[in-house]
């Protein structure tokens, strides 16, 4: 990997740690186990979730809101069962 994709890899997963840690834990967990699989349009979508409010995050991963967008929605589902397949 070059230097940029390695920053760009290590910024992201800094930007998992949500300091709750049931988010954490959904988010560092899928980060490592699947981003490196994602579509480059997957990879975009992970990031608009990251750029979620906590409070937000938290009420569609924990809680099981849906956001109303169809793509987020799905990437959302897919963190929420990367634990539990």
């Amino acid at each position: 990997m070059s230097d940029a994709v390695t920053d760009d890899r290590a910024r992201l997963r800094w930007r998992c740690r949500r300091g709750m840690r049931e988010l954490d834990v959904l988010l560092i967990g899928f980060f490592e186990r699947n981003f490196d699989r994602l579509s480059a349009v997957e990879k975009d979508t992970f990031r608009v979730v990251l750029s979620l409010p906590d409070p937000d995050l938290q009420a569609y991963l924990i809680g099981g809101h849906a956001s109303g967008e169809p793509t987020l929605d799905a990437m959302l589902k897919r963190i929420r069962t990367s634990l539990h397949p």
